[in-house]
């Protein structure tokens, strides 16, 4: 059997790609990214020690790509019958963050058989992809909210790109842009492409089919559109409905697979097959 990383077989046990491995694979989010490029109006970023619940952009410490490499010794030697993948997202943007190169290279020279991922915006893939695959990125997820800029210009409040600042249309307009030029040059370079979208009523519920559409033409292979968690200049918005949010899979379904089992991850989530508690502390030290 093939073991390599980029094998089908091993990106086939992703937890966030094959829902038949949620439940049998680990998954270590490692938080070492907490500068962001661009700002989502539902986006709430948050470092603080007592967290209890999950929720994107949100870890109860930052870690040195030392202390991460520490803490993935640490699981390999203490987790030897479990498997798990190891990821960068966030608490910022893993692609804005050199910290996230340093670290997942160090993890690959490490153990070249961990397969090594990245949840991103997209504003930088082109440009670091070179980079991610150097340091043995082999799947990628990138969220993807919006591909009209009318409807983007309502979900992104600002965006950070080559030392400007561009706000409103012309902000959703190099979002997306940049977006797309990366989802194709990675999906030339063979890693294996998920797509997130936030599902927001009355902002871009009636706008997803297009995007799943926008997908299937580039030759993504899975969709995952997660309800919104309302934070930030949102936070009084509604989540959708669990019929909402079933009847919007359904009429992407037909285009593009859908994922079902997101849970929101927190970008320092440590969670391993038949444990039933997310985000434990782990000891930087190993433990005798």
């Amino acid at each position: 059997m093939d073991n390599h990383p980029s094998s089908p077989a091993v990106l086939e046990g992703h937890p966030c790609f094959d829902e038949q491995a949620h439940d049998r694979v680990g998954r270590v989010h490692l938080p070492v990214a907490p500068r962001c490029n661009i700002r989502c109006a539902f986006c709430e970023h948050r470092v603080c020690a007592n967290l209890t619940m999950q929720h994107p952009g949100w870890t109860r410490e930052l870690l040195s790509p030392e202390q991460a490499l520490q803490r993935i010794k640490n699981l390999v030697h203490s987790q030897v019958d479990r498997r798990f993948v190891v990821g960068v997202a966030g608490p910022g943007e893993p692609l804005e963050n050199d910290e996230t190169f340093e670290t997942l290279a160090a993890v690959h020279r490490a153990y070249p058989h961990l397969i090594k991922c990245v949840s991103s915006n997209g504003l930088r893939l082109q440009e670091r992809l070179q980079e991610m695959l150097s340091v043995g990125i082999t799947s990628l997820t990138v969220t993807v909210n919006a591909v009209d800029p009318e409807v983007g210009q309502r979900i992104y409040e600002w965006v950070r790109y080559e030392d400007a600042t561009y706000r409103g249309r012309e902000a959703a307009e190099v979002l997306i842009k940049n977006q797309w030029a990366g989802i194709r040059d990675a999906l030339v370079a063979g890693l294996a492409v998920k797509v997130n979208t936030v599902l927001i009523p009355g902002i871009n519920d009636q706008h997803v089919r297009e995007i799943a559409s926008r997908l299937r033409q580039a030759g993504v292979g899975l969709m995952n559109l997660m309800p919104l968690l309302p934070a930030g200049r949102m936070s009084d918005r509604r989540a959708p409905t669990c019929e909402e949010l079933q009847a919007a899979r359904s009429a992407c379904e037909v285009l593009v697979p859908q994922f079902r089992r997101c849970e929101h991850c927190r970008a320092d989530i440590v969670y391993m097959p038949g444990e039933h508690h997310y985000a434990r502390r782990m000891p930087l030290r190993p433990q005798v």
